[in-house]
């Protein structure tokens, strides 16, 4: 696409602290979007404060589940592209708490969707859902067809939002596309449940890396630079012709757990022996993705392998956990240069 496609195109963000939508908000950033972001709680440490891009969008202060503050925003600030990356993410809090993410995950869909629909300027509306709305499959990999199936909380809700958009592009013919995509992961992310930063935070502690699960779960882990390069690309890329559609996106190479414990082992030199807990419950046992629908309609392939990923990844955590100051100062620069 043209270079200066996003230059001055009002951008609309939902969940622009989270892991993927502060690498996105960067990248339209430096690709001169005016973007507006909505952002729910302060989290000083996030990534998004850290880089530095936080001062340089428009923030709004409010939640998902608020249709009226939607609809004013997308009014105000005259939206042209939504990113709807918003969510509750974490599967064991689903499991906990199933009602808030209910809220956060499905009314939040719906909200932002009909705030589109009655506001005439938004030209395309892209929306998270994951490879969790397909639920538990026996035929793998999974591909855009394989049926809806999520089973428990997190799963359902993703189905849900998934279906909804559907509902909103078969009825009204809402300009919105539908992203599936594999296990982020990359520097930003500060929840350390998760086996990618947490793996990494025990080894620079020196610390044996722990396993919630018994390490056979196979997943695709997706770097999150990637990501935001496959967001953007689609809404570059909407048209009538894949209005309405879904794209399931990953480097089409899936790890188990221990393989993917390995692999970080292996890029920080360690002989730290992981601790496998084995406590892990209501969770897909395999799964992993078909990108082939993103490669023919949208000539899309990752920018990255697993392995420059995972250095980029480190790099960023050493810089995070040896400076205390780090996330007042971030220079993404120095992230380059220590690669």
């Amino acid at each position: 696409m043209e270079s200066d496609f996003w230059k001055e195109r009002n951008v609309f963000i939902t969940g622009c602290t989270g892991l993927l939508g502060s690498w996105l908000t960067k990248a339209l950033v430096e690709k001169e979007a005016n973007v507006i972001g909505l952002i729910r709680d302060s989290v000083p440490k996030s990534n998004l404060n850290g880089s530095g891009f936080k001062d340089k969008i428009v923030t709004v202060r409010g939640e998902v589940e608020d249709y009226f503050l939607l609809e004013r925003v997308l009014n105000e600030y005259e939206i042209d592209t939504v990113f709807h990356l918003a969510a509750q993410t974490i599967v064991t809090i689903a499991n906990r708490n199933p009602i808030s993410t209910f809220e956060a995950n499905i009314k939040g869909t719906w909200n932002i969707l009909e705030a589109c629909r009655r506001s005439p300027l938004v030209e395309s509306i892209v929306c998270a859902s994951s490879d969790k709305a397909y639920g538990e499959q026996i035929k793998l990999p999974y591909d855009e067809n394989t049926p809806l199936e999520g089973r428990h909380p997190y799963d359902v809700s993703k189905s849900c939002s998934d279906l909804i958009c559907s509902s909103y592009y078969e009825t009204y013919e809402l300009p919105v596309c539908v992203t599936r995509c594999g296990n982020f992961y990359g520097g930003g992310d500060l929840n350390f449940n998760r086996i990618v930063p947490g793996t990494i935070r025990s080894v620079l502690k020196n610390e044996r890396p722990l396993i919630r699960s018994d390490g056979t779960m196979i997943r695709d882990y997706f770097y999150i630079e990637d990501g935001a390069a496959a967001y953007m690309l689609l809404a570059e890329k909407m048209n009538n012709k894949i209005h309405g559609k879904a794209f399931n996106f990953s480097n089409e190479y899936p790890l188990n757990v221990l393989e993917i414990v390995d692999k970080i082992l292996d890029v920080m030199n360690s002989d730290l022996e992981p601790i496998i807990l084995n406590e892990v419950s209501n969770e897909i046992k395999y799964q992993y993705l078909s990108s082939k629908n993103a490669r023919e309609y949208l000539d899309w392939l990752p920018l990255y392998t697993m392995e420059e990923g995972l250095c980029k990844t480190v790099n960023w955590y050493k810089m995070f956990f040896d400076d205390p100051e780090f996330v007042n100062k971030t220079d993404f620069d120095l992230l380059e240069q220590a690669l």
